[in-house]
């Protein structure tokens, strides 16, 4: 499932960061991160999702 959840956060990182831990804290940053790059967005969706 992780690896589902890992493709998701490359392609849309809040929809990766949305699975794993839902609406909350991650999930909004995650929203500003992609707004201000592509690239902060993934590293960070990838690190919540491995993280847990």
């Amino acid at each position: 499932m992780d690896v589902l959840r890992i493709l998701l956060a490359i392609i849309l990182p809040p929809v990766g960061v949305f699975m794993q831990v839902g609406i909350g804290l991650h999930f909004w940053l995650n929203i500003l991160l992609t707004l201000c790059g592509y690239v902060p967005g993934i590293i960070h969706a990838v690190w919540v999702i491995l993280r847990k």
